[in-house]
């Protein structure tokens, strides 16, 4: 519990006194390497420089086919995201942002009425509260209330995480989604190296191995999440290039629902899903993972999982999906993963 303390007492101090801004970071790890979709770039546009300026993420977290969802950013710091969210969701949806660190926050909600003005709405849809993202409950959010959760570069920063993979599954509702942005290892951080300050502030230090992370889901009940991007992080700093030594870092975004039928494997059950191109963001395909790219109106056959994942969430009325599992043909044939830079992560998630 002490050391738990002391890991949220360095983080709360790091992005209070010593990060100002994006220039005093000392790596790379917090800096977005994910493209943002078009879409996305054009609501950045209209939100203020100082919320964008003292935001820090690793990838750009947010999944289409939001509008009229309940979206709750863990670690939402100055609210870039949230406000990102805000215009995705429009004026009957709703983006709850979380943190800990109220000057940040205090960032966040100066700028709500410019920003609420400046997307046309009447009434804010956001709102901002104070907390540890280990115990959602004690703000307030109830069991099966949240559409998405999200997150950029800041579960590292827990120093609970199973309680916080805990937090996100209760609060989830059946069929809803997990999709976030994190630094991920290829080997464990050794000790010595998880208590150092500096690497704690900047997500270093509390980053998950890739098999830890596997595992934790696993006994929480998650059996199947899915890479949609991966690449390492370039540190760009000597001197904790020398102090990290050989363990390599990878941005990671991956996204995961909250589905009760998930297999810890791929199996085939003869089904096949069809894009129908009816998400506004994407009209001619849909990706859902790094091998799972659906062009509009060309069937795919998907194991038991992706099927799962197509037509019990969200994006069931986006899909046709034909087959069910009354009849089983054994292990499906995945394609590898077709991500670069991989490394020795060469599997990521469970399925392929």
């Amino acid at each position: 519990m002490a050391a738990e303390s002391n890991m949220r007492d360095n983080v709360l101090d790091y992005y209070s006194t010593v990060l100002r801004s994006k220039e005093d970071l000392k790596t790379q790890a917090c800096c977005s390497t994910d493209a943002m979709p078009t879409h996305i770039r054009e609501v950045l546009k209209e939100i203020d420089d100082d919320i964008i300026n003292r935001f820090y993420g690793c990838g750009s977290p947010i999944p289409p086919d939001l509008r009229g969802l309940t979206v709750l950013d863990l670690g939402c710091g100055t609210g870039r995201d949230v406000y990102i969210l805000s215009k995705l969701v429009g004026p009957e949806g709703r983006a709850i942002g979380i943190d800990m660190n109220e000057d940040q926050l205090a960032v966040a909600r100066t700028y709500c009425g410019q920003q609420m003005a400046a997307f046309g709405y009447k009434e804010p849809n956001v709102s901002f509260l104070t907390g540890q993202i280990e115990d959602l409950g004690a703000l307030g959010i109830e069991t099966d209330s949240i559409d998405v959760v999200i997150s950029n570069c800041v579960i590292n920063l827990a120093p609970d995480k199973e309680s916080v993979f805990k937090e996100i599954f209760r609060v989830l509702k059946p069929g809803g989604e997990l999709y976030f942005s994190d630094v991920f290892t290829g080997r464990r951080i050794p000790d010595a190296l998880q208590s150092n300050s500096v690497l704690q502030g900047e997500c270093l230090a509390g980053a998950l191995y890739t098999e830890d992370f596997r595992r934790l889901l696993r006994t929480i009940g998650c059996l199947d999440y899915r890479v949609t991007s991966n690449t390492r992080i370039a540190l760009g700093n000597p001197d904790i290039e020398a102090v990290v030594g050989a363990v390599e870092f990878y941005s990671t975004t991956l996204r995961t629902f909250n589905l009760k039928d998930l297999e810890d494997i791929c199996e085939d059950y003869g089904q096949v899903a069809t894009y129908k191109g009816s998400i506004p963001e994407c009209p001619h395909r849909f990706t859902l993972d790094d091998h799972h790219d659906f062009e509009t109106g060309k069937p795919m056959l998907v194991c038991g999982n992706t099927a799962s994942m197509l037509q019990d969430t969200r994006f069931g009325k986006h899909f046709v999906v034909t087959g069910d599992r009354s009849v089983h043909f054994g292990l499906f044939p995945c394609d590898s993963p077709t991500t670069d830079n991989l490394s020795n992560q060469d599997k990521l998630g469970p399925c392929c």
